[in-house]
């Protein structure tokens, strides 16, 4: 399994904090899960996969890893 850790706009659209998927996911696949909302977020969000930023989102996350979904912020 995976963990999605939402923040910020990324939270307020998938409406929890934090979810799992399985392992092998991508981010692509999980926008088209996940429906319009948190889809809209996801293409503007950047991504750490365990720390490192993640810039393919149609590579298949790795089993075990946390995945930070961070929402573009306000004042740069």
């Amino acid at each position: 399994m995976i963990t999605f850790r939402y923040f910020a706009g990324a939270k307020a659209a998938a409406g929890v904090a934090q979810e799992s998927f399985p392992a092998g996911t991508t981010i692509e696949q999980i926008a088209l899960k996940k429906g319009e909302p948190l889809a809209r977020v996801l293409h503007s969000a950047s991504f750490l996969v365990d720390g490192l930023a993640w810039h393919d989102r149609q590579a298949p996350l790795p089993e075990g890893a946390t995945v930070d979904v961070l929402p573009p912020f306000a004042g740069g």
